[in-house]
């Protein structure tokens, strides 16, 4: 014990091959203010510890949840792209209804035609003409459309053996005259196609659908639906490409098809 009556803790030192030694005096107050401050400073640490290992798990948590968030906009856009394309199988299916007369009841069963001058829609059963081949005379859709491109007659490469109408996508597209469904095909260039033959040498071809609604032999009489129009093949915007050929040569369809007013 102290003079001043602290107990104290007497640490001797000897240093090796010394003679000298030293001695240390510590109270056992300062070492009481030592372990406190070590164990403040243990404390310390393991709460720095543990606050590192929750800020990590927290931040794998984020990680998951991103990758989850993202996984969850994928089948959200996944979803909006099914509902598109179903909104549009459900409009084509719509229309084909509407053609066959089989959209209300005690609908007829014959095909249904749009007025010349309407759209898609009509408003009820237009009577057909007769059945039986016919010269191709009148317009090949159920609207006037736009004539983008008229024929061109040149050398090959550069020639145009039609009529181009810029017209919405799924318009109706009607036959010019009565006659027989030859082709029903679809390649690079014309896309989904329709070639009718009318008699005497006189052959329609209808370019660009989106959808056919005739089949090869089948008899279609003037101004019948045979097909939906699009911007299949070699297309840069919804059109109907109309050809009027005469023993294989095109004819200018304006000489021969009065466009509407």
């Amino acid at each position: 014990m102290s003079s001043d009556g602290q107990r104290r803790l007497t640490i001797m030192v000897f240093p090796d091959g010394g003679r000298e030694s030293r001695t240390i005096h510590v109270t056992y107050k300062w070492l009481r203010v030592l372990a406190g401050g070590a164990s403040l400073l243990a404390l310390a640490l393991t709460i720095m510890a543990g606050s590192w290992w929750y800020l990590a798990a927290r931040a794998s948590r984020v990680a998951d949840l991103e990758l989850q968030l993202k996984a969850v906009e994928g089948d959200r856009a996944r979803v909006l792209t099914l509902a598109r394309r179903l909104e549009s199988i459900e409009v084509q299916y719509g229309n084909i209804r509407d053609l066959f007369g089989t959209s209300g009841a005690g609908s007829s069963s014959a095909v249904w035609l749009p007025p010349a001058s309407g759209s898609r829609r009509g408003r009820g059963p237009e009577t057909l003409p007769a059945a039986g081949a016919s010269q191709p005379s009148v317009w090949p859709l159920g609207e006037k459309g736009f004539i983008t491109q008229a024929l061109i007659q040149g050398a090959e490469g550069d020639d145009h053996p039609g009529l181009d109408i810029a017209v919405a996508t799924d318009s109706y597209i009607r036959a010019a005259g009565g006659g027989t469904v030859i082709v029903v095909g679809e390649d690079e260039v014309y896309g989904r196609f329709v070639v009718l033959d009318h008699g005497d040498g006189y052959t329609t071809r209808y370019a660009h659908a989106s959808l056919h609604l005739v089949h090869e032999g089948q008899r279609v009489r003037e101004r019948e639906v045979i097909a939906l129009s699009g911007s299949t093949g070699r297309s840069t915007a919804p059109h109907l490409h109309f050809e009027i050929l005469l023993n294989g040569d095109a004819v200018d369809p304006l000489t021969m098809v009065e466009q509407p007013t």
